[in-house]
């Protein structure tokens, strides 16, 4: 469903700030892979996300999706086969309208529009459906502003609409990075729900090994540009955190993990 072939990309080339995000970058997910990115601080992990996107053009490369090369497609072509959830609650809704119009605007993504009633009552039906899978109590406040809701409910919203058309890849850049702790293992189960429901290929950023070790068939450890770990299947349910800390070192040639990996 997705194949990363030898991606490269450098941010301002020839100056003194030159940054290689990411060296020769290569990955394979098959159609209902979810797979977890762990990595430190500038190891390359949203700069991945950004080339699969198109927020970034990559300087070296290839990206199929679906069996689709979109590695010269601009990013607005590219949303029809990508659903996003960024770490911002805020990016991924209209604050100054109703629940049940954001859910709307994102059921009809890429839908010609007509002149026919706005929502619905089989529409908000569906809605209220597929709110109450959140476990928020969002499905009996279909009529109130988004901007009224919590960072955390927002952000459940924000992956209910990323998901309402089933995309042909799933990408969250840490999504509950921004959350408490309890707000954020809620989000994280009604990921885990949404993904195994429509079986999503998803590519899931965190800074949380546990989170990573926990979710998803596979976990690919990113640094200084490069996959150094890639572990999945039964070996991946068995991995512990000092054991992925020492598949880092040993990957990485380094045993200095960054702050926010060891203690996210």
């Amino acid at each position: 469903m997705l194949e990363i072939k030898n991606l490269w990309k450098t941010f301002n080339a020839g100056t003194v700030n030159e940054k290689t995000a990411l060296r020769g970058v290569s990955l394979t997910l098959e159609d209902g892979d979810f797979v977890t990115v762990i990595g430190g601080n500038g190891a390359g992990k949203s700069t991945l996300l950004n080339a699969v996107s198109g927020v970034w053009s990559v300087d070296r490369g290839s990206i199929s999706i679906g069996g689709v090369d979109v590695t010269k497609l601009p990013e607005h072509k590219r949303a029809k086969y990508i659903g996003r959830v960024f770490q911002d609650p805020m990016m991924g809704t209209a604050a100054t309208m109703q629940i049940e119009e954001n859910l709307a605007l994102a059921a009809r993504r890429g839908k010609s529009r007509g002149l026919r009633a706005g929502i619905t009552k089989a529409e908000r039906e569906e809605y209220r459906e597929q709110l109450k899978m959140l476990d928020l109590g969002l499905e009996d406040r279909l009529t109130s502003k988004v901007g009224l809701l919590s960072g955390g409910q927002r952000q459940a919203l924000t992956l209910l609409m990323a998901t309402l058309r089933k995309p042909d890849l799933l990408l969250l850049d840490e999504h509950t990075a921004a959350l408490d702790p309890k707000t954020a293992a809620k989000v994280l189960d009604a990921t885990e729900r949404i993904v195994q429901k429509d079986r999503l290929t998803t590519l899931m950023i965190t800074h949380n090994m546990r989170d990573a070790i926990a979710h998803g068939n596979r976990l690919i450890m990113m640094y200084e540009g490069r996959i150094v770990v890639d572990v999945a299947g039964e070996e991946k349910k068995k991995l512990t955190v000092e054991q992925l800390l020492n598949m880092f070192s040993r990957a990485s040639g380094s045993d200095e993990a960054d702050d926010k990996l060891l203690l996210g």
